[in-house]
């Protein structure tokens, strides 16, 4: 079991998450939308008062929320604010509205099983409130390569897309146990697993201790790790931990690894303070992001979009 000096982990990890919705925005001078609606301001406001000038995010203390209350004051989106709520919250408000084909606005990010559920997009943000492409980081404790250099090279080429992760995590969303839903992908998708595993020998009974943020996106990765690594003949245990106590534990050896780093945004500030303590294996997914993010039929395709006037 993970030892955790849970006096030395006083941190609280506050996400700073900076990704992405790339691209040039809409103009609202005139009163007319790039979408080519002629509706101009009156269809913003309509979105407005239907929406009660509401964005539903998730907890209070995520990057994604601190994003897009920023981007309430960068855009000047008078009247409106951020509601908080959990993440199992924000999704089922957004599947009620689509079921009724309502409007709604949620804070989101991919890889996200919503997306592969979902027809979805992410509002463009001209301004780059919500920052740029960030990667999703391998690390590992310093001395692992020599103690365990099997546990590592399988680690160090853990690698996969975010279509990989979105069906793992869209199963588990489903009703599927997450270590069942995990042995499903690795049955469907052994090319890849054999590429993790190639170059390593089989081991009987060693320990992995693998930490991480209890993010659907990090459940799914974590337990497909895990159920590889078992496979590989390793005793794996992985262990759900706050941000800031997941990349402690990395650092001070109380874990073997993670394969939950957002990088460079995300865990940007964490990343600063551990760095030295800890190798860094580069990134097993890219291209992720986060946004505000609507359903593909509502008729708004920028965050400028969303002021009155």
């Amino acid at each position: 079991m993970f030892k955790l000096n849970l006096k030395r982990a006083g941190i609280v990890a506050g996400l700073s998450l900076s990704l992405v919705a790339a691209g040039c925005g809409s103009s609202d001078e005139g009163g007319e939308s790039t979408d080519g609606n002629g509706d101009g301001g009156s269809e913003k406001a309509a979105v407005g008062e239907q929406l009660d000038y509401t964005i539903t995010g998730i907890d209070a203390g995520s990057g994604v929320v601190a994003a897009a209350k920023k981007s309430v004051e960068t855009y000047g989106l008078d009247g409106w604010e951020v509601q908080t709520s959990s993440g199992a919250a924000m999704t089922q408000k957004l599947g009620d509205a689509i079921e009724d084909e309502e409007p709604v606005i949620v804070t989101g990010w991919t890889p996200h099983w919503m997306f592969a559920k979902y027809d979805l997009k992410y509002l463009e943000d001209p301004e780059k409130v919500f920052g740029g492409a960030e990667q999703i980081k391998t690390m590992a404790r310093q001395g692992l390569k020599e103690e365990k250099p099997n546990l590592y090279k399988i680690l160090d080429q853990f690698n996969w897309e975010a279509k990989d992760m979105e069906s793992v995590m869209l199963e588990i969303e489903n009703g599927t146990p997450e270590e069942e839903a995990a042995k499903n992908w690795i049955k469907d998708n052994q090319d890849k697993v054999d590429e993790w595993t190639k170059g390593t020998e089989k081991v009987d009974g060693v320990e992995a201790k693998i930490a991480y943020v209890a993010w659907s996106s990090e459940i799914a990765s974590s337990n497909v790790v895990k159920a590889v690594l078992e496979e590989q003949g390793f005793e794996a245990e992985i262990k759900q931990l706050d941000n800031g106590v997941m990349w402690q534990a990395v650092a001070k050896g109380e874990a073997d690894g993670m394969v939950a780093a957002w990088l460079p945004g995300t865990h940007g500030d964490l990343y600063e303070s551990y760095k030295d303590e800890l190798k860094d294996l580069g990134p097993n997914l890219k291209g992720a992001k986060i946004g505000l993010v609507v359903p593909k039929y509502m008729d708004i395709s920028s965050i400028e979009d969303l002021k009155s006037k």
